[in-house]
């Protein structure tokens, strides 16, 4: 299988291409799916204009220069141990994305959440978590870890509602957190 194709024993209503419609906390709507190299140009276009607080807190400093090399990267999965989803809004456009990559550690995956300034604070950092969690969970793995900036409360909220235990590193202002062992109802909604 090559990097980006979605393998059949994927999640049946992400590998049909049916995403899954999610109701937020304030009423709004998105469908998630999983992000594939069609989406590339899309992430590609907000990286480069989004507001630098959001990029500054996703990448824990500047954001890397956008590249074709860099959008592989970000989109060319294998949807195992490098699984994302993305979020778009009623009109198609994409609100937010959510990955976990595998660590070097057994069980571990690192995991990471941008949302747009006008979706956060609806609930869909916490459901996206919650779907990835679900996916890894069917992949073998226990324990999501996060690095982030040791001020971005609202990562340190969404992680203390996941459990984690913050592992600090105050030499360059970042945070090391497990948010497990991961934990997943087993019914689905």
């Amino acid at each position: 299988m090559a990097a980006g194709d979605i393998p059949e024993d994927a999640e049946p209503e992400r590998r049909s291409g049916a995403p899954e419609v999610v109701r937020l906390g304030d009423g709004r709507a998105v469908s998630v799916d999983l992000l594939t190299p069609a989406d590339a140009a899309e992430l590609g276009s907000a990286i480069e204009h989004a507001d630098p607080e959001t990029l500054y807190r996703r990448f824990c400093g500047p954001p890397p220069r956008v590249t074709p090399k860099l959008l592989r990267r970000l989109t060319e999965l294998d949807y195992e141990r490098r699984y994302a989803l993305v979020a778009r809004a009623p009109d198609g456009h994409g609100v937010a994305v959510a990955r976990y990559e595998a660590t070097t550690e057994p069980g571990v995956a690192d995991v990471a959440v941008v949302v747009d300034p006008a979706w956060r604070r609806a609930g869909l950092a916490t459901a996206l978590v919650r779907m990835l969690a679900e996916a890894a969970v069917a992949h073998g793995f226990t324990t999501f870890t996060a690095t982030y900036l040791a001020d971005n409360v609202p990562v340190a909220e969404l992680l203390d509602e996941a459990g984690g235990a913050t592992r600090d590193r105050p030499r360059n202002r970042r945070s090391r957190r497990r948010a497990g062992p991961v934990t997943v109802p087993m019914t689905r909604r």
